[in-house]
């Protein structure tokens, strides 16, 4: 009964690890399209700011709620630093109200490599938010990889507006 039972469990794993793949249809490793793909994304023109926010909306009025990164990136870039600084006056002078980073990427990736991608997004968010003086416990940093995209585009343009971080206020 033990060797079966170890015998079950052995099957289960080989099947397992056989679906961690990271291929694509065409049978190409995803993260070496990925990387192999770098240099068009710095030809791109810059994405358009999102919607600001309204006055009946959590969060700072006027403020966007988005901000976007490069291309298999994490860093906040410059033009961001006063829309994470108003999140951070808001949040700051509000300590019951929180707020959620949620992180996406592009589809180009793997699944796990866009979750960590994300995270590593939404931490970076997180992070910069916390060095202007916002307390962690009203932040809650998530990914959602490229499982919530904001455009279907199969362009540069297209995955430029998936790379983000979302202001979410609860």
């Amino acid at each position: 009964m033990k060797n079966g039972h170890s015998c079950v469990v052995l099957i289960a794993a080989a099947a397992l690890l056989s679906g961690c793949g990271t291929t694509g249809k065409d049978g190409s490793d995803k993260a070496t399209y990925y990387y192999s793909n770098k240099e068009a994304t710095s030809r791109v023109a810059p994405v358009q700011p999102a919607p600001l926010a309204k006055a009946n909306d959590a969060g700072p009025t006027g403020v966007a709620r988005i901000i976007y990164f490069d291309f298999d990136k994490s860093q906040v870039k410059p033009e961001y630093r006063g829309v994470v600084e108003a999140h951070a006056n808001y949040l700051k002078s509000r300590r019951n109200s929180k707020v959620s980073l949620e992180g996406n990427t592009d589809v180009r990736g793997g699944r796990e490599y866009n979750l960590a991608l994300g995270q590593r997004r939404s931490e970076a968010v997180r992070q910069a938010l916390v060095l202007l003086g916002v307390s962690d416990s009203q932040i809650d940093p998530i990914s959602w990889g490229a499982e919530k995209p904001a455009s279907m585009e199969k362009t540069e343009q297209g995955y430029q507006l998936n790379r983000r971080v979302e202001f979410n206020y609860r």
